[in-house]
């Protein structure tokens, strides 16, 4: 009768069982115990779960009680890891390691992994007794392999979760790209998105750094479709573009796909020129472009207007990305931002073409710590004879950019307003949020929302500022269609 109710129950709640009755023992047998007081009547609470994580630690380390061998092999090579291990603890943790001890015909597992995967795998098993990890930049990969292939997936959630936390970090070749490999190859849409958004976001530095070559051409090509790219300008990435190709020799059809994803209408004419004659890339693949760089001349050399009567200028060949020279916009630093309410002016051109270049357009900038909407002020009541506040909300940050003058130049130009906002993430200055508002509308209704600029130590905030820059895309578009 015992052995056939031992055969209803699933094996799980028995080891589950087993695995409490485990945990009694080692903590009776310790006779350490943490009391805390709890409101009148209600009891107490014993608490020995530190000292059971480290009872756990220790039968890892010391193999007590042991009823499996652990025999991690790596690929390729004759080196072997030995692990004495406890069924109970492996089968509650892992339902693939269930399923490997329930078919087992020894009393020891081989498992067979990759060099990085059998390296870091000791810091695997510890996690599976003590919950706890430290994972290190190179390691987070590998352990991410390990979790998902025995299906720990409180570990693979906290892995990915650290990996987008961890993207601003240092290390010496870079580690954003190979998690953004990785993030396409197990399809983590969240991870991948966030590694992609890292780079748009901070492609200068990128750059500048080592894992720009380690950038895949299918990497390289969903960049240069984006318009949200930060950068410099388009030289610069003209300029980034040509030192991968050199690097990394692709194949034509790449090289090809890249130079047409470049947006030569916003190059300066005098630059386009020295770079039909002096760039090596350019020199070998001219044809290739041939019909984009005759159309960027074709822009410059026309009127905006008369030029979008004829061509259709609502393509990515004359769509700004977000540039950070001078004439595309300006760096704003507010010291102290909820003292009061501030405001600037600066300049920048009317647009891209060399037509309009040369024509500046004055902005003026507003920034307000606790801007109330008009449904949440103070209102006079004659009750009370005096201004009573509705609502005791404090307010939300507010920005807001308008034109200084308005004038016909205008007609044919619209302006997309984007602000970016830096901080300092792991030691790294790096862009942590973007906005975006049209002409249309003067600022961004979500503006830091939900950011906490009391605390000098907010992480909007570096030393105590606020770091913005204002960027005025012009976005030019027809008015009137020709007659063909």
């Amino acid at each position: 009768m015992a052995i056939m109710f031992q055969r209803i129950i699933p094996a799980r709640i028995q080891l589950g069982v087993l695995f409490i009755a485990f945990c009694f023992q080692i903590l009776t047998a310790s006779g350490a115990q943490k009391v805390e007081a709890l409101p009148e009547g209600s009891g107490a609470l014993i608490n020995h779960s530190l000292m059971l994580v480290q009872r756990l630690e220790a039968l890892l380390a010391h193999g007590n009680s042991s009823d499996v061998a652990l025999r991690v092999q790596t690929l390729h090579s004759d080196e072997v890891k030995v692990f004495q291990a406890h069924s109970l603890v492996l089968s509650l943790q892992s339902e693939v390691f269930e399923g490997l001890l329930q078919h087992r015909n020894a009393s020891g597992l081989i498992l067979r992994e990759t060099a990085d995967c059998a390296t870091v795998f000791d810091k695997f098993i510890r996690y599976l007794y003590c919950g706890e990890i430290t994972v290190l930049l190179e390691q987070a990969i590998p352990l991410h392999k390990l979790a998902s292939k025995y299906r720990v997936s409180a570990l693979q959630e906290g892995l990915s979760h650290y990996m987008t936390q961890h993207l601003a970090s240092d290390s010496p070749q870079g580690h954003v790209v190979s998690w953004y490999d990785y993030a396409m190859h197990i399809g983590d849409v969240g991870l991948r998105d966030s590694c992609l958004q890292y780079l748009s976001w901070n492609l200068s530095s990128v750059f500048q750094s080592g894992e720009w070559r380690a950038v895949s051409d299918d990497l390289l090509l969903s960049l240069l479709q984006r318009s949200d790219l930060i950068l410099q300008s388009e030289l610069e990435l003209f300029g980034a573009l040509e030192s991968w190709i050199g690097h990394n020799q692709p194949g034509g059809t790449t090289i090809e796909s890249a130079l047409r994803s470049v947006r030569y209408a916003m190059i300066p004419p005098g630059q386009l020129f020295r770079l039909q004659k002096q760039s090596p890339v350019l020199l070998k693949y001219h044809e290739s472009v041939r019909d984009l760089l005759f159309m960027a001349f074709q822009f410059h050399s026309a009127s905006p207007l008369q030029f979008a009567k004829y061509f259709d200028v609502n393509c990515s060949l004359f769509t700004p990305r977000n540039y950070l020279s001078p004439a595309w916009g300006s760096p704003w630093l507010i010291n102290n931002p909820t003292r009061d309410d501030r405001s600037t002016s600066f300049q920048t051109q009317l647009g891209p073409s060399s037509h309009d270049s040369a024509k500046k357009i004055m902005w003026n900038a507003l920034f307000s710590p606790r801007w109330l909407p008009v449904s949440l002020r103070p209102v006079y009541t004659a009750e009370h004879g005096a201004m009573q506040a509705v609502r005791a909300e404090e307010g939300r940050p507010r920005i807001i950019v308008t034109p200084a003058t308005s004038s016909v130049d205008f007609a044919g130009v619209s302006f997309q307003k984007t602000v970016i906002v830096a901080a300092r993430q792991q030691g790294k200055v790096v862009v942590r949020h973007v906005f975006n508002f049209h002409q249309s509308t003067e600022e961004s209704g979500d503006f830091l929302a939900q950011a906490d600029l009391q605390r000098r130590d907010s992480e909007y905030l570096i030393e105590g500022a606020m770091h913005l820059h204002i960027v005025i895309k012009s976005i030019y578009h027809s008015l009137i269609k020709a007659k063909k």
